[in-house]
């Protein structure tokens, strides 16, 4: 079953929500005009309900069906914030705040979801309650977390809920997705050193080198992944951080390192976390000096359950056919916030290809207007074969 002959015919609109989202990039929990767009938009629409400011500045639309035997009701969820990244695509509509870009997408997510909202309040051609969600802060600032907590699935009773994202490198217009593990944990780390203060030159010997033994800690980190985790299993360490120091021949009292953490499997995250703060403090100890580790968990996994990652390959092979549905995806060590909706009800993440191009977070990102009438196709088509109306 191919595009919806209904969303194919909302392709400009979709198009022209998306370049005004891209003109006009907000961060984080500072989404106020793209949420009162959407807000606005799904009011138009007729959704029956429209509440904003659940996880501080994010939007949720409530369309029940012609039908509602069925008791079902599904959550689907975009994300509209932006980056921190100064634009370099070349774009017409590209961004007209210095320093901000819509460099993962996220515009796109929100336009293919409002499309799909559009339809589905229109057709009602379902048995049960679809419920959009409009998410901010996915870049970094866990707004999936915040909505949760607010209380978005217990408000509404929501059963299963869905995400999709863009992928560059994912030919155009296909899926792909997996069951278990799909996208990686991402925890930041900060090890503070303490040594002591010298004269480089003159009297290294009278001194303890942080900076010395920051370089050790940096090389020793990575013996963890080596020696430490299961080969059969996943983890990176990422130091991109090194503060040290404010003079060419003095020897600093401290040096600080920071960076990042990703691993598919909590146990292995457990194993790292403690790891890390061993090997710091003894490395350290070793030298003659200290260190502290402070580690933060960010996002957790993103664990696809099984069966609603079976019904979301399902889904998209309807849309767009079996040849171009990858339903055994290899885990990506990208990080999600979508993970905190999956801990707190069944549900799936699925890719959705963009073809060749820059990575997302490039500042010459663009993302393939072609690809809406998919995203959008796809909302619709989880609404009417999960909830069928008969």
């Amino acid at each position: 079953m191919p595009i919806v002959n209904r969303i194919a015919a909302l392709s400009d609109e979709m198009a022209a929500w998306r370049h005004d989202f891209h003109e006009n990039p907000e961060l984080l929990y500072e989404v106020h005009r793209t949420a009162g767009i959407v807000a606005d938009r799904l009011r138009e629409f007729g959704c029956d309900e429209v509440v904003t400011g659940i996880g501080r500045t994010g939007v949720v639309g409530v369309i029940r069906g012609r039908k509602n035997g069925s008791g079902k009701t599904i959550g689907l969820r975009a994300d509209m914030d932006a980056l921190p990244i100064e634009e370099a695509s070349g774009v017409t509509y590209a961004s007209k705040i210095p320093g901000k870009m819509h460099a993962c997408g996220h515009d796109g997510h929100t336009a293919m979801l409002m499309g799909a909202a559009k339809y589905l309040a229109e057709t009602r051609n379902f048995d049960g309650t679809a419920i959009v969600i409009f998410q901010p802060a996915e870049e970094g600032g866990g707004g999936g977390k915040a909505m949760v907590e607010d209380g978005l699935m217990t408000r509404w009773g929501i059963q299963e809920v869905y995400g999709l994202h863009n992928m560059p490198g994912l030919p155009e217009g296909h899926f792909a997705t997996t069951p278990g593990a799909m996208l990686a944990s991402s925890d930041s780390l900060e090890i503070t050193v303490h040594g002591k203060g010298g004269h480089a030159g003159a009297a290294p010997h009278e001194a303890i080198d942080s900076v010395l033994i920051g370089a050790q800690i940096i090389n020793a980190l990575q013996s963890i992944v080596a020696r430490n985790v299961d080969p059969l299993k996943s983890a990176v360490i990422s130091i991109t951080m090194f503060e040290a120091g404010t003079a060419f021949n003095v020897i600093p009292e401290t040096v600080k390192l920071g960076g990042t953490v990703r691993t598919l499997d909590p146990e292995v995250r457990d194993l790292v976390e403690r790891r890390i703060g061993e090997v710091a403090a003894n490395v350290a100890r070793a030298f003659g000096g200290s260190a502290e580790t402070k580690y933060t968990r960010m996002y957790p996994v993103t664990m696809n359950h099984a069966r609603e990652a079976g019904v979301a390959a399902e889904v998209a092979r309807d849309v767009v056919g079996a040849d171009r549905v990858n339903e055994r995806l290899v885990p990506v060590m990208g990080a999600e916030d979508f993970s905190f909706m999956l801990e707190a009800r069944p549900g799936a993440f699925v890719f959705l290809g963009m073809g060749d191009g820059p990575m997302c977070h490039h500042p010459a990102y663009t993302f393939n207007d072609n690809i809406l009438g998919h995203g959008a196709s796809y909302w619709v088509r989880l609404v009417e074969k999960t909830m069928p109306a008969g």
